[in-house]
């Protein structure tokens, strides 16, 4: 049987964080935007999935972010005013670039050679225009990926990977990666781009795989050869340097 894959969109093949520093600097100017290394514990500071959260209400209906390499330091009504011009800005999803050019493309290279069935998750919210989810596959169709599965989900990622039947989830967030390896059989990998940031110390041994790219996440899957199924997660594993975990 194929290897059933889950990608996350923003953090790991999408730039979000980009595209929402270019609106605060239109709207708000450029002291609004700094890195985080100027201090992301600051008065006043806010990460972009914190800013998500103020616009939706509440953590549920925020969109995905990952570790945030930049802060918007807003006001809570500056950062409700960013996300109400988000959500009326017609098609916003389709105007995101890459994080890692090529990436999409290539990934729909091996998919297709490896005969693996690849899905796509994300909680982003409506937009003006067409729905989140025609939106994203657009963008996704936009970059190389024909004829993409895209499910715009809310809850647990594991409690999705366990209905799903799914085999790997990669995503940016560790909290979703800690939902996967505790609500699935499903293994997860975590893309961690966030250098300065501190890697959360359970992650191997919760049998967390971490990879510093999607260009490193999809070398080792290039790795396995397509024998039987419980052979090649086995061999997901050990490429990442992880051992089977007990749960699994």
């Amino acid at each position: 049987m194929p290897l059933r894959i889950a990608f996350d969109l923003d953090g790991v093949l999408a730039d979000m964080e980009s595209e929402l520093l270019r609106q605060a600097e239109l709207m708000f100017g450029e002291p609004s935007a700094r890195s985080a290394q100027e201090g992301s514990d600051a008065a006043g500071g806010l990460s972009a999935a914190d800013a998500g959260d103020a616009a939706a209400g509440s953590t549920d209906a925020a969109p995905d972010f990952g570790p945030p390499a930049i802060r918007l330091n807003m006001t809570s009504r500056q950062q409700r005013r960013l996300w109400r011009h988000v959500e009326s800005t017609e098609n916003f999803w389709e105007g995101l670039n890459e994080i890692e050019p090529g990436s999409i493309q290539r990934l729909a290279a091996m998919a297709i050679d490896r005969r693996w069935e690849v899905i796509f998750l994300t909680k982003r919210p409506d937009t003006a225009g067409a729905t989140a989810q025609v939106q994203t596959q657009r963008w996704l169709e936009s970059k190389g990926f024909m004829l993409p599965s895209v499910f715009v989900v809310q809850g647990s990622r594991g409690r999705i990977a366990a209905a799903l039947a799914l085999d790997i989830v990669v995503d940016d967030r560790p909290e979703n990666c800690l939902d996967v390896v505790t609500d699935s059989k499903a293994r997860a990998i975590l893309v961690w781009r966030d250098a300065e940031g501190q890697l959360p110390a359970t992650a191997q041994r919760l049998g967390i795989g971490v990879v510093k790219s999607v260009a490193e996440c999809l070398g080792i899957l290039t790795k396995v050869e397509s024998t039987a199924r419980g052979d090649v997660l086995s061999r997901v594993m050990r490429l990442l340097g992880l051992k089977e975990s007990t749960s699994m």
